[in-house]
């Protein structure tokens, strides 16, 4: 018997979302409109999820014009995929023309052409990803689950759709583990087995795509359970064989969530992800992931900081040694190092930096100078970092305390 989730979707759905899915089914129903992927698998765990994805049997840009000139919807379109993506205020839909995928070797990128819905779920990664919800007004809500996808989520299960799926894209690899690890599911028996086989797969995969992958698994709640997981099944160890997904990561990330750090926590968790591999292991992996400059900045400066601590580790150190020391240093390296610094010491001066010496200025400007008979140029420049340096160790304090340490400069430079 089929089963019919009209109720529980008109619940899930936010009344805008809804209305809106209603006159897209009315529209394409001489075509076939379905709402696919995560939604579909989310109504059914009572998660909440905003990405509302639409496959349409037949030409999906032209149901989208349609659409979008009825409501005034924001309207992108991508011809060569045969998709759109309908913007409204607060949410967007996004309609694809049902297609099949071929595969011209482990790790290409698929050959696309128009397909039937039933071609466009089984191109899909995991079965509780290939459900779909009719939207058309005579079968609205009907559930279309042609590979189980129902019984795997009952079984709290990740299963792959066919023995070659993770030869086709190993991408999936590092998804089936994120999949796993986000809902507190298992691998399937034969999934887990297929995976072991084919980790080495991901050396067919470029590395925008692989690091795409690890940037997905980053923003996760718990990345570490994953990590953990990864490294586990041999995967990590297929982005660099040094990479570890042990108990120190774990706890280093979630002394990081902890510590309620305004940074970014997944490039934090990258740079302690990399913090005991080599300079020239970092490189390798900066390498093959081809991660983009601002990140491969806070990794070069995490391990670069990472050799200097041992000069931070010094109790006699003033603010402004202290402040000299890391200036230069991006505030993600810092956050990195002071979380996984072996030396209190360190830590603290780390710490001190963070929160309150980067945060140090002076009251006096080089305008201020001019006005009080200092010559431009590369006296300006000397006197505010002395001004500078004094304000960090606590010499001075006040505007007044700044001009009087200027004439004393000017007295001792004429004198």
């Amino acid at each position: 018997m089929t089963e019919n989730l009209s109720s529980q979707l008109e619940k899930y759905l936010p009344r805008p979302v809804l209305a809106l899915a209603k006159i897209a089914g009315k529209e394409a129903s001489e075509l076939g409109l379905y709402l696919v992927g995560g939604v579909v698998r989310d109504l059914f765990l009572g998660r909440a999820n905003f990405d509302f994805d639409m496959v349409v049997e037949g030409d999906a840009i032209s149901l989208a014009r349609r659409l979008a000139k009825d409501s005034q919807a924001k309207l992108t379109i991508h011809s060569r995929f045969g998709t759109a993506k309908l913007n409204y205020p607060g949410f967007s839909f996004d309609l694809a023309t049902a297609r099949s995928e071929t595969y011209s070797k482990p790790g290409a990128l698929p050959t696309v052409k128009p397909g039937s819905l039933k071609d466009d779920l089984i191109r899909r990664d995991f079965s509780i990803n290939a459900m779909a919800l009719c939207l058309m007004p005579h079968r609205f809500g009907e559930l279309i689950d042609l590979y189980n996808g129902k019984d795997d989520l009952d079984n709290r299960l990740i299963r792959i759709l066919h023995p070659n799926s993770f030869i086709d894209d190993a991408t999936r690899i590092l998804r089936a583990i994120r999949y796993e690890q986000r809902l507190g599911f298992k691998l399937e028996a034969e999934t887990e087995k297929l995976l072991r086989r084919d980790a080495t797969m991901l050396d067919t995969i470029s590395g925008d795509r692989i690091r795409h992958e690890l940037e997905l698994i980053l923003k996760e709640d718990k990345a570490e359970l994953v990590l953990w997981r990864a490294g586990e099944l041999d995967v990590l160890r297929q982005l660099h064989p040094s990479l570890k997904g042990n108990g120190w990561l774990s706890q280093k990330f979630e002394q990081a969530r902890k510590a309620d750090i305004r940074a970014s926590l997944s490039t934090l968790y990258l740079c302690l992800l990399i913090y005991n591999l080599t300079d020239k292991e970092n490189e390798r992996f900066i390498s093959r992931l081809n991660f983009p400059k601002n990140s491969t900045q806070a990794m070069r400066h995490t391990l670069q900081l990472k050799s200097q601590l041992h000069g931070l580790a010094n109790l006699q150190l003033k603010p402004s040694d202290i402040y000299q020391s890391l200036h230069s240093y991006t505030t993600t390296a810092i956050h990195a190092n002071t979380l996984a610094s072996e030396s209190a010491i360190a830590s603290q001066h780390l710490q001190l930096y963070l929160t309150k010496l980067r945060y140090v200025k002076t009251l006096l400007s080089g305008e201020d100078l001019k006005r009080m008979g200092i010559t431009p140029g590369l006296q300006i420049g000397e006197i505010l970092s002395a001004l500078h340096k004094a304000r960090l160790n606590g010499e001075i304090r006040t505007r007044k305390e700044e001009e009087n340490f200027v004439h004393s400069w000017r007295q001792r430079q004429s004198g």
